[in-house]
């Protein structure tokens, strides 16, 4: 792929502030890792982005798509191809009547805060969740029992070809930590969200607590992309970790939290090798102890 070529026909498309070359992928993900991609451009309007999928499947370009990055591990060698992130740049929303409405690059934080606003019930466990709308949908993300599905009405995607797509809450077939999209081509550009009218203080309250759960227990003063395993079925992965006498085991700039074990941390200077060497020692050493193999719920992406 020629960078220069493609950063030139891009800009085209959006404007310089949006479009970089040889971007250092540790400035767009929670872990603070990862080498740089051969470019990385930030669309405005839909029709931005239409224009780049179309211009990418022309010349048959690799890409990716992110939004936040909190669950995200980007090897050392970086991305090659084209990364489109959804944050800033696309992340409107308004709320009228119980209805959000909202794009991909919405902060769930924000999401959170605004339905607190006016009243609204129903986003509490998920808006303390560190990642943007369009991720959250597509992992069906969910914590302290409440998963966003239960919140969705409907969901607009557009697919590889820059047409758009409405799928219902049925239509996405919402999992544990899935739904129709998490494999799929299709990208998310927005999501209608149906809440409660709710009592203020409570909201309030109950937002309050699981934040106060959250700063407790969880390593949110260092670089993570949050539970690193998936919950195996019967047990809780951060138990497991923890009884193999794991708790604070570091490799290089990696560790397994000492607050929780669930959590692996970048303490400092960790690469993703780093990262990914202290996972598969842990995933090792569960199995060894307990035969059960943990599986990653952090993504990881790109080249050693």
């Amino acid at each position: 792929m020629n960078k220069e070529l493609v950063y030139n026909d891009l800009l085209k498309i959006v404007d310089k502030e949006d479009i970089k070359i040889d971007e250092p992928m540790k400035k767009h993900i929670s872990f603070r890792v990862g080498g740089p991609a051969d470019i990385l451009v930030r669309p405005r309007t839909e029709e931005q982005l239409s224009g780049i999928l179309k211009y990418i499947n022309e010349n048959n370009l690799p890409y990716l798509i992110i939004g936040n990055g909190s669950n995200l591990l980007i090897k050392d060698g970086g991305i090659r191809g084209v990364v489109i992130e959804f944050g800033d740049n696309f992340n409107k929303f308004e709320i009228e009547g119980n209805t959000i409405k909202a794009q991909a690059g919405a902060l769930l934080a924000a999401i959170g805060k605004a339905a607190l606003r006016e009243s609204l019930t129903g986003f509490e466990c998920i808006s303390g969740i560190p990642g943007s709308l369009g991720g959250a949908l597509a992992m069906n993300a969910g914590a302290y029992g409440g998963e966003i599905k239960s919140v969705v009405k409907s969901v607009r995607a557009m697919n590889p070809q820059g047409e758009i797509f409405e799928f219902t809450n049925e239509q996405m077939k919402f999992e544990y930590r899935r739904s129709m999209l998490t494999n799929s081509d299709y990208i998310v550009l927005s999501a209608e969200l149906e809440l409660k009218k709710g009592n203020y203080d409570e909201i309030k309250e109950f937002m309050a607590d699981l934040t106060n759960r959250r700063v407790s227990k969880q390593p949110l003063n260092l670089p993570s992309a949050g539970s690193t395993f998936k919950r195996p079925e019967g047990y809780f992965a951060g138990k497991l970790i923890d009884d193999c006498g794991l708790r604070g085991l570091t490799l290089r700039g990696a560790q397994v939290s000492e607050k929780h074990c669930g959590f692996v941390v970048n303490i400092g200077d960790a690469t993703a090798k780093d990262i990914l060497d202290l996972i598969y020692v842990v995933k090792s050493t569960v199995l060894n102890k307990f035969g059960i193999m943990l599986e990653e719920e952090v993504k990881i992406l790109g080249e050693d």
